[in-house]
């Protein structure tokens, strides 16, 4: 085992990048699109509509799934979470890129707490693009129209909670890339895009039907569904439980809290 306390400058960057190449390395084989699967009409917990600039607050529990699809190509929705038997600890944006050494968040990837644990793990994507930089757009864009910004903040306070409790959002269904000057751009998602998470602790979620803030679009121009639905445990194989080594590390750190 390593003693990084005895690590040289030197080391620490060899060990550095030899870490983000190996990381690299991976994604670059990332799992082609599976088939989406059908749910079980026996296994829906929950499933509803949400209506251009609406939200939804909403409570899953540790070993359920949420499916949330892009019916009509609405230019992105704004994603938080919170754990909810203790809601200090939330989605970190930063980390969830850090850690995994990508801003490509797609299957097998996981949406990590801000200690460190796994929150949520992506189980289907086909691939529309998800966006955890920039976070939701502001009133700046929406003028008076509904904004992700607010949205998430109005979610919060449906589980008693501030605005000081929202930090940076997941924007689901916005695929961005960066040209040779570094100017990120947004490309519009399909209809029928689709992400998949399984929850991983029992979770309070914010989801808000509001474009990207890179968006040319100020309003949402079409409505998104969600089902939640009971899923099966994860295998030892799991993709999303030993696709990277931070992940692994998550999983322990997760699976340490539900056994304390």
């Amino acid at each position: 085992m390593i003693d990084l306390d005895k690590l040289t400058p030197a080391e620490y960057r060899a060990r550095y990048e030899a870490l983000q190449e190996a990381a690299r390395n991976k994604a670059a084989n990332l799992p082609s699109i599976a088939a989406i699967t059908e749910i079980p009409e026996a296994g829906i917990i929950k499933k509803d509509v949400i209506p251009p600039g609406n939200y939804v607050a909403i409570k899953i529990k540790r070993g359920s799934a949420i499916r949330i699809t892009n019916l009509t190509g609405t230019p992105g929705a704004a994603l938080f979470m919170w754990n909810a038997e203790d809601t200090s600890e939330r989605y970190n944006s930063g980390d969830t890129v850090k850690l995994q050494w990508t801003t490509v968040l797609t299957t097998g990837r996981v949406l990590f707490s801000d200690m460190g644990r796994v929150l949520a793990s992506i189980t289907a994507d086909n691939k529309a693009g998800h966006d955890s930089i920039i976070g939701p757009n502001s009133p700046v864009q929406t003028g008076a129209g509904r904004n992700g910004r607010d949205n998430l903040r109005l979610a919060a306070a449906k589980f008693g909670l501030t605005r000081t409790d929202v930090g940076p959002s997941i924007s689901l269904f916005s695929k961005l890339t960066a040209d040779e000057n570094g100017r990120l751009h947004l490309t519009p998602p399909p209809a029928g895009a689709m992400v998949e998470l399984r929850a991983e602790m029992n979770l309070l979620i914010a989801l808000s039907n509001t474009p990207h803030a890179l968006s040319t679009e100020t309003q949402a121009t079409g409505p998104i569904s969600f089902v939640v639905y009971q899923t099966p445990p994860p295998s030892p194989d799991d993709l999303c439980r030993t696709f990277s080594d931070e992940a692994k590390r998550g999983f322990i750190n997760t699976e340490e809290y539900f056994a304390a």
